[in-house]
């Protein structure tokens, strides 16, 4: 729905699948929180301590490797921050990963394998195994960050998600008192896209690390992506997995509700391509070697929604459950993270140095 309702935006507290599929999960068995040695000494490579179960140097170098562009040479304060938070998200992504394997709610072999398969998409096994390799990564390492991300939407789903309510009469307050915003000044079109380019872009980050670099490779993708849609995949995900467009591929191409006088803003092509289709439709227009994918998901004509318009309690809804969710699932992982005991062993270093930053020498890709 179009209604311009402001509210935060639902982020999980755990690492992003970059992250998640480049961590390599300690073999350590879970277990309670328990309190360490007061001088217990660790090895120099061992960066933070979770519960007994170490993070190593070498676990940051690959997610840092496979996350920070190469481009330029960043300051050495930024590489140690860029490091800290790494090692701050993979310390929550490990507490609530043991909380899920002792609820026995771990994923199951058969789960992970096929998230893989769907995260290989529509390359061939060659071409996945590259892509692997160009960003020194191992199909285990993928299945164990895998593993970790399945295993904490389960136990999210089951401790968060399911406890959320909205009532019918929270929903009809919110509207009461924000009616204002259920007025809509003129027609408004959902629009959804994946775009295709022939050059490479080094800012680029999809989740499937796929950009075409010819407009050979650009034709052939999007042959490749009108079958996946064909046969029934998700816009969404494809846009996820293979969009070159940097503003939008993190959110699945939604470009969400564009007004009439903003579409007269756009490329002739474009514009005319959303006028003539129906909510639903897909498109594919080709302005030279560049090409777009569009998917109008819906219209809404101007005038006031009332309660009962189609739509309008549904994104109600929505709109509380994912504030609730926020609040309850920032205070279920800060809860989680206070049971835990936890060394962070760099940023020991850090402050340590009084200034002078300790040695972060990357280590070799494979260490």
């Amino acid at each position: 729905m179009p209604y311009p309702i402001q509210h935060t935006a639902l982020r999980i507290r755990t690492v992003p699948f970059v992250i998640a599929a480049l961590s390599l999960a300690a073999a350590a068995a879970c277990g309670g929180a328990s309190t360490p040695a007061p001088a217990k000494t660790v090895a120099p490579d061992v960066w933070a301590v979770v519960d007994g179960r170490e993070i190593t140097r070498g676990e940051v170098e690959k997610i840092y490797r496979g996350t920070v562009q190469p481009n330029g040479t960043p300051l050495e304060e930024e590489i140690v921050g860029v490091k800290l938070s790494i090692i701050d998200e993979l310390v929550t992504q490990d507490i609530l990963h043991a909380k899920a394997r002792a609820a026995g709610l771990e994923a199951t072999q058969a789960e992970v394998d096929k998230a893989f398969t769907e995260r290989q998409g529509g390359a061939t096994t060659e071409a996945f195994q590259k892509e692997l390799s160009d960003r020194d990564l191992t199909a285990d390492d993928v299945k164990r960050g895998l593993l970790r991300e399945l295993s904490v939407q389960k136990l999210m789903e089951r401790d968060v998600n399911g406890k959320i309510a909205v009532s019918d009469q929270e929903v009809a307050d919110f509207y009461n008192q924000n009616r204002p915003q259920f007025n809509i000044a003129e027609t408004q079109y959902r629009i959804a896209q994946i775009v295709i380019t022939p050059q490479r872009d080094p800012q680029l980050r999809n989740r499937q690390n796929n950009d075409a670099s010819t407009p050979a490779e650009a034709r052939q993708k999007v042959q490749m992506l009108a079958e996946r849609l064909k046969g029934g995949t998700e816009f969404g995900t494809l846009a996820m997995d293979y969009s070159e467009d940097p503003q939008t591929v993190g959110n699945g191409g939604d470009l969400g509700f564009v007004p009439a006088s903003a579409l007269k803003q756009v490329p002739p092509q474009l514009r005319d391509a959303v006028l003539k289709m129906q909510p639903g439709n897909v498109n594919t227009i080709s302005m030279g070697d560049n090409f777009t994918i569009l998917l109008l998901a819906g219209r809404e004509e101007a005038g006031q929604r009332e309660l009962n318009s189609p739509g309008v309690r549904d994104n109600i809804r929505s709109t509380l459950t994912q504030r609730k969710q926020v609040v309850l699932r920032t205070a279920y992982v800060t809860a989680a993270r206070d049971e835990a005991t936890v060394v962070n062993h760099l940023a020991r270093q850090v402050v340590a140095a009084q200034g002078k930053l300790p040695s972060l020498t990357p280590t070799a890709p494979g260490k």
